[in-house]
């Protein structure tokens, strides 16, 4: 596995990829892997002749008074995990290469960045398409793969890809999960022992709000209402947003008429948790 720190070195080993007409495949993260990430990593190595993972931790999605400097960067740790599983690159840009001095340039997708988390974290989406699109010039993959943990993550990168004619194929991949039904998180470990008793309320409240909906439930109101209820129940957590929107365009629904999804973000203790589900009914 090569670990590649530089933009000019990433991009020339791609181009040498391409003249060898192999495929990549592509998986951008922050690092602190853990199951989740390993499970895009699979994929994308079985998918394509090269895999490409990148470990970034993006400073221009961390809003004022947020986890930038405490967010965990186990670089050791997260570059053994990717050789085990095969990765080609490794490619572990520092923050002064992608964002050199009088760096000026951001991209932003309106509407969609500032609704859901985009509400409550000012300019954090507009620091993710930025650096996603950075990235995907940077490595020009075939495919690139993301989790459906991140939600309106993956709705905002599909619709600025598409805006933006960017060749690469977005896969989304089922969110990963502790046995209990935590989705993993990076920022689990933010949670202590009781706390992370609690957090599996954030599965249970979606779990209900899927099952009213399935029971004949159309009033998103009254979803809503009951699912708060129900997390309300553990001391330890405080709502931030409990949505339900349309899956595609994240546009806030009054009654369900169709596949929509549920979506919440939830602190716990110190940790801000998101999680989702698409309900789809006949």
């Amino acid at each position: 596995m090569r670990i590649i720190r530089s933009i000019k070195a990433m991009s020339k080993a791609v181009r040498a990829g391409r003249l060898q007409g192999k495929t990549i495949g592509f998986v951008p993260t922050m690092g602190s892997l853990h199951r989740g990430h390993l499970s895009l990593i699979r994929r994308c190595r079985r998918e394509n002749d090269t895999a490409v993972v990148s470990i970034f931790v993006n400073p221009a999605q961390f809003g004022r008074g947020e986890d930038f400097k405490k967010y965990p960067r186990p670089l050791q740790r997260d570059a053994s995990l990717c050789r085990k599983e095969g990765v080609d690159i490794l490619f572990c840009p520092a923050a002064a290469e992608m964002y050199p001095r009088g760096y000026k340039t951001y991209v932003e997708v309106e509407n969609l960045s500032g609704l859901l988390c985009g509400a409550w974290r000012p300019g954090h989406f507009r620091g993710v398409a930025t650096v996603v699109t950075k990235l995907f010039n940077i490595v020009p993959a075939d495919i690139a793969y993301f989790g459906q943990k991140d939600a309106q993550q993956a709705v905002i990168i599909k619709r600025m890809s598409s805006d933006l004619n960017f060749p690469t194929k977005i896969k989304v991949l089922p969110t990963a999960r502790e046995k209990d039904g935590l989705a993993l998180s990076s920022r689990n470990i933010y949670l202590s022992r009781q706390e992370r008793h609690d957090a599996p309320v954030l599965r249970e409240a979606l779990h209900l709000g899927r099952n009213l909906i399935k029971s004949g439930l159309r009033d998103t109101g009254k979803i809503i209402s009951r699912i708060s209820a129900l997390i309300k129940k553990k001391k330890s957590a405080k709502i931030d947003y409990i949505a339900i929107t349309h899956p595609g365009t994240l546009a806030p629904l009054k009654k369900i008429k169709g596949a929509c999804l549920i979506a919440l973000a939830v602190r716990i203790g110190k940790a801000r948790l998101i999680d989702n589900i698409i309900v789809k009914f006949k």
